[in-house]
């Protein structure tokens, strides 16, 4: 298979981006991006788990490069999967794999936004040690059904040379009223568990996930901002920055168990290999002052 060199367009004609998930949130920010950029794009109308529709949308819009932002994380949350196995392995595990196929067989690059909730901190990599999990590493998270079919899908997709895997964790962004968004999530929740984690600014990443399709780069990237926040460190900024009169109370990771049905990921990713590709990558307290709340900033 040959795929165009770093940087290089196929035959140099300009980029032309086909994305699936428009009615999901990173579907529809990259929607944006390319309008604000002047790159050509199109959203896929056909099903991920029905080949011919796919096979269709790549005749009809000829791209260079194909984004997969469409999959099931269940609503409001991840507990869905558990009782929908069937509908979480049809979009997560077979829609994600037809869509690698039928880019491969076409010589295209396909972006998948994955997700870094496939590894726990383990004696290997304790909690705040600043010893993330790398790329290379075999996940040890399945404590939800949603992750264990993410870590399936990881490594079938290994064998694919044509997809670039970005592992997402925690997405937050500068719109706070998005119900999405984590921060948003954390301070509507009654209790929140204070543990630290990799997570990722997409005000800050989803440019450079364009720029790395632009790039050709594939295989699997930690794809979050280095290093870890808590909880507890999010909402002090929030309420400095937004809410002075904001609160909120903590519980432990036993009492949470309680009130969910599925475990949850806590994890720290080592963003080093994407941190060396793009050098201007800040951490992830840096980037969420600068992208997140300094932009929302209600407080004098």
């Amino acid at each position: 298979m040959g795929f165009p060199a770093n940087g290089e367009v196929a035959g140099d004609k300009p980029y032309k981006f086909l994305i699936y998930g428009r009615t999901g949130w990173i579907g529809g920010l990259l929607g944006k991006l390319c309008q604000a950029q002047g790159v050509d794009y199109v959203y896929g109308t056909g099903r991920l788990e029905n080949r011919a529709s796919l096979e269709a949308d790549l005749a009809a819009v000829k791209p260079t490069h194909v984004f997969n932002a469409a999959g099931v994380t269940g609503r409001p949350n991840v507990d869905w999967c558990e009782s929908h196995k069937v509908e979480t392995i049809r979009t997560n595990v077979v829609g994600t794999l037809t869509l690698a196929d039928v880019c491969r067989e076409r010589g295209l690059v396909l972006i998948n936004y994955a997700t870094g909730c496939i590894f726990e901190y383990d004696s290997d990599h304790p909690l705040g040690s600043g010893i993330g999990f790398k790329e290379e590493d075999t996940p040890n998270f399945i404590g939800s059904f949603y992750s264990k079919t993410k870590a399936m899908v990881e490594e079938l997709l290994k064998n694919y040379e044509n997809v670039c895997t970005l592992r997402v964790r925690m997405p937050i962004s500068s719109d706070l009223s998005n119900p999405r968004n984590f921060i948003t999530k954390i301070t509507r929740y009654e209790k929140v568990v204070n543990i630290p984690n990799s997570m990722t600014i997409l005000d800050e990443l989803l440019p450079i996930s364009i720029e790395m399709a632009k790039r050709n780069l594939t295989g699997i990237w930690n794809f979050t901002n280095p290093g870890v926040v808590s909880h507890n460190e999010i909402l002090e900024m929030y309420r400095d920055y937004i809410d002075p009169n904001f609160s909120w109370k903590n519980f432990t990771l036993e009492e949470q168990a309680k009130v969910i049905v599925a475990p949850r990921s806590n994890n720290e990713l080592d963003a080093t290999k994407l941190k060396k590709e793009f050098p201007e990558l800040l951490s992830i307290k840096e980037s969420l002052i600068k992208n997140v709340f300094k932009p929302n900033q209600k407080t004098a």
